[in-house]
């Protein structure tokens, strides 16, 4: 399981770096949503609430890139206000404030479409009960985290230097003339 999570988390690092031109963005989303969520998840099992099965595993990389696009959804709204001339830490709590709803959304569609499978009984319902519980807790928690950790890591390794010294070029613009892409 570990194995298939690290090549996925890989993958999905690499794929950021091309698309936010920034190996920075990329960690800071991956290190403020992923670790989290999967944290509050693999903590249901531990509690016996749910056990480690091939739903549950479904049930973590559904997880994984959910939370993922929340924490994508901050800092790039973060990014832009950067390049508008905003500072870093100005940014990234407009980022947090600005996107709160469509997070929230997210969060709340997860954990109510998916809160009927842990309370399903019947045949085959500790299946449907553990893809339920790994999803509903950990979008639950993992959401908490990446609203308060995600701004605090972003402030911590976004880099520090002015995004606007690219006057008039957008960070998905910024391609292999520029000099401070991939910083």
């Amino acid at each position: 399981m570990t194995g298939v999570l690290g090549i996925a988390t890989v993958l999905v690092f690499f794929v950021l770096a091309v698309q936010f031109n920034s190996f920075r963005d990329p960690l800071i989303i991956l290190l403020g949503s992923i670790p989290l969520a999967l944290f509050a998840a693999l903590t249901i099992t531990f509690l016996n609430f749910s056990t480690i099965n091939i739903f549950s595993q479904v049930g973590l990389v559904t997880l994984v890139g959910l939370v993922t696009k929340n924490a994508i959804l901050i800092v790039d709204f973060a990014n832009q206000e950067r390049v508008a001339g905003v500072a870093k830490f100005d940014a990234i709590r407009h980022g947090a404030v600005a996107r709160l709803r469509p997070v929230l959304m997210t969060t709340g569609a997860t954990v109510l479409g998916h809160f009927p499978l842990v309370l399903v009984t019947g045949a085959g319902a500790e299946a449907r009960n553990s893809i339920g519980a790994v999803l509903v807790f950990g979008m639950l928690i993992g959401t908490l985290f990446t609203l308060i950790i995600l701004p605090a890591i972003y402030a911590v390794l976004a880099s520090n230097r002015d995004m606007t010294i690219d006057a008039g070029v957008s960070i998905s613009d910024a391609g292999a003339d520029n000099p401070h892409a991939l910083t």
